[in-house]
């Protein structure tokens, strides 16, 4: 994207230094474990990527890392700060981008970015550089007058992502954003994320593509509730034709496994 790295915020903080940590996290809803047992820790200015099978807990351990929901049992911390006990705090750390994110059809691009900063305060000369800088990252200008609901999906999504980015946060969580979106709207999509991973800031980020799944420094692969790997996309594949390949045969392992297991062998 031209000219983009010009308006580009910096959110950088100490390098490497620990942005999330999440402490032995699970979580039930009824009689379902959505999430069991997980730990890892994020350090700051780095892009993970949270790939699995349907099902396998993915949206829910981000959106406690986000802060959206409370844990069952465990901690997580952003920048250090409990996301339970210091939720309000932990709110102004993050971004979070649902897989359906909530803009409003009959709105312009500009009036829905201006009703997310008029949710955060940002008012005066800081609300029209905020909208230049975001709108202009997004390649959304042009079009500030055209409603959200006459869009294509994916300015949609990049106007979600403005939405999401215009408060600065310092760790962005995104559920699956380029779901059904075209492959060039894809590739734009993850120019952007590339360009805030350059600026400081801490990516999580769901797909369902692994060819995004090889864009990440770091791949948690999530099934059956817990995360059964957690290394670099090169180390998940190894010893497998394709990243695709040894996340299936990953997952079929813990499944034979499981098996063994319920049948005592």
């Amino acid at each position: 994207m031209p000219g983009s790295a010009d308006r580009r915020p910096s959110v950088a903080g100490p390098a490497d230094a620990e942005m999330v940590r999440v402490q032995d996290v699970s979580r039930r809803f009824g009689a379902l474990t959505a999430v069991r047992d997980v730990s890892f820790s994020l350090p700051a200015g780095r892009i993970v990527g949270l790939v699995g099978s349907d099902g396998a807990g993915k949206t829910t351990l981000l959106r406690m890392v986000a802060g959206m929901i409370a844990p069952g049992s465990g901690t997580v911390t952003v920048a250090g700060r409990d996301t339970v006990a210091e939720r309000a705090a932990v709110k102004e750390l993050i971004g979070y981008m649902p897989q359906r994110f909530g803009l409003y059809s009959d709105l312009s691009v500009a009036e829905n970015l201006d009703f997310v900063m008029d949710i955060y305060g940002i008012a005066g000369a800081e609300r029209a550089q905020r909208r230049e800088r975001y709108l202009g990252f997004s390649n959304l200008l042009p079009f500030m007058e055209r409603r959200a609901g006459d869009l294509s999906g994916g300015m949609k999504q990049k106007l979600g992502l403005a939405c999401v980015l215009v408060h600065e946060p310092r760790v962005l969580i995104l559920d699956e954003p380029t779901n059904g979106v075209d492959p060039v709207s894809r590739q734009e999509f993850w120019q952007i994320l590339a360009e805030m991973k350059q600026a400081g800031m801490t990516l999580m980020v769901s797909t369902a593509y692994l060819d995004e799944g090889e864009r990440c420094e770091r791949l948690l692969l999530m099934h059956n509730a817990r995360v059964i790997a957690d290394a670099v996309p090169a180390e998940v594949r190894a010893g497998f034709s394709s990243l695709e390949e040894a996340i299936i045969q990953r997952i079929q392992a813990v499944d034979a496994t499981l098996t063994e297991d319920a049948f005592g062998r």
